[in-house]
């Protein structure tokens, strides 16, 4: 399943900063965990993650460091910073706030999948 565009634009930073808040990781490790652990639901190219990934270094809610990887190759790997655990603490209470105006509409059932995937 496909998410429609502007439901991604919301998510995808949410899930680029929750994917951070547990370790580092570089762009193409970014764009590889959101579509295998989301079951491609949240898949984005490199075409997607990597502006996004530079808009959010530019409001300090992450940042980066050039320094080689396991294999010997030379990556830019992001990191939250503390203003990004704050933020991604925000969003998170409103996607939890939205996910509960839906579901007593009876429109979906929970979010545990979408947590759980991200734990």
């Amino acid at each position: 399943m496909r998410i429609e565009r502007e439901l991604m634009r919301g998510a995808g930073p949410v899930a680029i900063l929750k994917l951070l808040s547990h370790r580092e990781m570089y762009g193409y490790e970014l764009v590889e965990t959101l579509a295998s652990k989301t079951e491609g639901v949240l898949a984005m190219g490199q075409s997607t993650v990597y502006p996004l990934l530079y808009n959010l270094e530019s409001k300090g809610l992450v940042q980066s460091e050039r320094r080689r990887a396991e294999n010997g190759r030379e990556r830019k790997y992001y990191g939250l910073t503390g203003a990004g655990e704050l933020r991604l603490k925000a969003e998170v209470e409103q996607w939890q706030a939205v996910n509960d105006a839906m579901q007593s509409l009876g429109v979906i059932r929970g979010m545990e999948t979408f947590v759980g995937a991200f734990a």
